[in-house]
């Protein structure tokens, strides 16, 4: 029989943050980056947002994130958070001029000074809150208990494919840890695994690690 106040379950909500690494430094605009800043302007900064507003509105929040070491190592280049800012740069110009275009036209306007408002938004917060950083944003909600972060293998391998090579899988558990710990200061109490992806024996590399 159980009790009213025996729980029936337990809710772990996790989240995982995984991009493949797409430094480009040979052009000076190359699509595949794109994949990275609207991440960032769609998930990673609103993400934080709503974080820091909870924070502010003295909500307990508690949840668990996963960061892939090709993520980090990318929000963390300067190259690439330069090009980010020009990106959101030329979305604001854009917006602008669509709001001129489209001012006889009710239905368009408003969509095009939305955008703006939006653009122009997650440009403070990325410039001017976050100063450029989004790594050490997450981190501060870490330091002050609302996040667990973890990390991934370091290319965000699928381990099982990997087992032709156990050094391989060592490698690749042992760089997402060390990469981890080089951006937060810290090992990760935890790791996830791509794709979800487990074979025997992989736990004791992780355990070891």
């Amino acid at each position: 029989m159980i009790k009213k106040a025996d729980p029936l379950g337990y809710l772990s909500i996790v989240l995982h943050a995984h991009l493949p690494y797409v430094r480009h430094p040979e052009h000076d605009d190359f699509l595949e980056e794109d994949w990275l800043y609207e991440a960032i302007t769609e998930t990673y900064v609103p993400l934080l947002q709503v974080f820091c507003n909870l924070h502010a509105d003295g909500v307990d929040f508690h949840l668990t994130i996963s960061f892939s070491p090709t993520l980090i190592s990318m929000l963390q280049d300067e190259l690439l958070m330069t090009r980010y800012v020009r990106k959101l740069e030329k979305l604001i110009e854009l917006s602008d001029k669509e709001i001129k275009r489209t001012k006889n036209d009710p239905v368009f306007n408003r969509l095009a000074r939305m955008y703006n408002e939006y653009f122009l938004k997650i440009h403070d917060t990325f410039v001017n809150r976050f100063h450029c950083n989004l790594i050490y944003a997450f981190k501060k909600l870490s330091d002050m208990g609302h996040l667990e972060l973890i990390t991934s293998s370091a290319t965000h391998c699928f381990l099982p494919l990997a087992r032709v090579n156990e050094k391989a899988v060592y490698a690749q558990v042992k760089t997402g840890m060390e990469t981890f710990k080089k951006s937060f200061g810290d090992y990760p109490p935890g790791m996830w695994l791509p794709e979800c992806g487990y074979w025997p024996g992989d736990d004791e590399i992780l355990k070891e690690n």
